[in-house]
């Protein structure tokens, strides 16, 4: 983290129940390892995008930029959502829960529209069954791919991991 950043952007220390439920100041709550989740969503489908999460520098850049940054667990690097792909996600609003502890990004995604490094819009495209339909295999709610990973990320390493 900049200097710069933490100047442009201070968040509030958090000092009451009061400040952090119902006050105008920014005062994120981190989890132990530093990480607060945002939920992404399509500005106008509210489609659900994707959960992820951002540390203080990520949440900084994001608020400065206007276009989403994260931090990749996997990877245990800031990064900028679209950097690589092109699939920007332009942030139109940012939202902050109740006890500041969780985010909400609505965006709208440069490209394809897709937000997900496999090839489809959503990194939600499978469906549990559950009740009576318990213990059958995961529904594919999304048909096809937006994009092939392997033409945008070329021979870059997957950033899932095992």
């Amino acid at each position: 983290m900049t200097d710069t950043l933490s100047t442009l952007i201070p968040f509030a220390e958090r000092t009451s129940i009061e400040q952090v439920e119902e006050g105008n100041e920014l005062a994120p709550k981190l989890d132990g390892n530093g990480l607060i989740p945002v939920v992404t969503t399509d500005l106008n489908s509210g489609e659900l995008l994707m959960h992820a999460y951002m540390n203080a520098e990520a949440l900084r850049k994001t608020i400065e930029t206007g276009e989403a940054h994260y931090w990749s667990r996997s990877r245990q690097c800031l990064w900028h959502k679209g950097a690589t792909s092109g699939l920007v996600q332009n942030v139109k609003e940012l939202r902050i829960d109740d006890d500041q502890d969780c985010l909400w990004m609505r965006v709208t995604v440069a490209g394809s529209g897709a937000s997900c490094h496999v090839g489809y819009r959503s990194c939600f495209y499978r469906a549990i069954p559950t009740g009576e339909n318990a213990g059958k295999p995961l529904e594919f709610l999304e048909g096809e791919k937006t994009f092939d990973p392997k033409d945008v990320y070329g021979d870059a390493p997957n950033p899932t991991q095992l």
